[in-house]
């Protein structure tokens, strides 16, 4: 009868080590989780200022280039020259705009599927 109670008590104390253990996992998890979480949320604050500072940057610059090009048009076939100048350079700037904004949402969402697959993101 002792070795019984022995044997339950061995069974019990391997049991809760177990679930000491998972639990110990699934803590450690769910922290990755978050601080992985919060890395992210990190990393697009500073995209988001750097990415205002440059579309300003770039808006000056297009603004003071349609300015001078203004202050030098002294016909309507240089307004007219002028005006495709610029119309070219602002969708010149929308397409590098479109591209950069498309491969950061390819990162977001690969860093994404790095944190919820569990694997650290970065």
């Amino acid at each position: 009868m002792a070795k019984l109670s022995e044997a339950r008590a061995g069974t019990a104390e391997q049991v809760a080590g177990g679930a000491i253990e998972r639990l110990a996992k699934a803590d450690q998890h769910a922290m990755n989780f978050l601080f992985g979480a919060q890395g992210l949320m990190l990393d697009e604050l500073v995209f988001v200022g750097n990415e205002m500072l440059d579309r300003a940057r770039t808006e000056t610059h297009l603004f003071t280039e349609f300015v001078s090009k203004m202050a030098e048009a002294h016909s309507v076939n240089n307004i007219r020259t002028m005006w495709e100048e610029c119309g070219r350079h602002q969708v010149d700037f929308i397409r590098r705009d479109s591209e950069r904004l498309f491969k950061h949402g390819d990162r977001m969402i690969e860093k994404m599927s790095n944190l919820l697959g569990g694997r650290p993101a970065g």
